[in-house]
């Protein structure tokens, strides 16, 4: 089921931010027995670069995904890693 819950991050989010990259991974395996493994929540990590963050903070840009994710974000996702950041963040962090 985990596959099926990233596949559907990675399209509602490609489908309110048209982003440059998207990576979705699963890191459900490293949090076994944890309360929100158990209650069948995963645990991922999203990086994601997209110009619809332009303009705005790290906070703005977490609630931005958060509300594209929606009902996820209260049951089939427990926890989310957020690595957001335009394309030109993302070549200034490859690029020093």
């Amino acid at each position: 089921m985990s596959a099926e819950v990233a596949d559907r991050i990675r399209s509602s989010l490609s489908q309110a931010f048209s982003p440059d990259e998207i990576e979705v991974r699963d890191d459900s395996a490293l949090h076994t027995g944890h309360a929100g493994a158990r209650d069948g929540g995963g645990h991922y990590a999203l990086r994601i670069v997209a110009g619809a963050f332009a303009g705005h903070g790290t906070v703005a840009r977490h609630r931005m995904i958060y509300q594209a994710l929606g009902d996820m974000m209260r049951k089939e996702i427990h926890a989310l890693a957020i690595k957001a950041t335009t394309a030109e963040e993302a070549t200034q962090a490859t690029h020093p």
